[in-house]
């Protein structure tokens, strides 16, 4: 009798390590598979922030040529300050929604780059 319950406690003990290592297998292949797509999600978000940094760069580029011109173009000390103090103004609001606009992109690529990672841990703690 101790014989037979030896053995269904090692056939037992066997089942629960045979699962076990096939759950730990599982997680592992999934989250290498996380991994290698967070990684390509990265480098595609990487890629997209340098687009629109490179974008703002020329954007940048443009916008100081036109305020030289408009600043060579004046006839007068007042029109000189008048001038001055538009291209001042529309500087600013344009490094703040050049920002926002930044900040936004920035926050929406990672988030997606990320995904994969959160998904396989969501699946993972849902199995245990």
């Amino acid at each position: 009798m101790a014989k037979q319950a030896a053995e269904q406690f090692a056939e037992a003990s066997a089942e629960v390590l045979s699962k076990s290592s096939e759950a730990a297998d599982t997680a592992v292949r999934d989250t290498a598979a996380a991994l290698t797509e967070n990684g390509n999600a990265s480098r595609a978000a990487i890629q997209e922030l340098t687009k629109a940094y490179q974008e703002l760069a020329t954007k940048n580029v443009n916008k100081l040529t036109a305020a030289m011109r408009a600043l060579a173009t004046v006839k007068s000390p007042a029109e000189f300050i008048d001038t001055q103090q538009r291209l001042i103004k529309e500087g600013v609001e344009s490094a703040f929604s050049d920002s926002q606009q930044i900040t936004q992109l920035t926050t929406a690529v990672f988030t997606a780059a990320f995904e994969p990672t959160k998904k396989a841990e969501g699946q993972h703690i849902g199995r245990q």
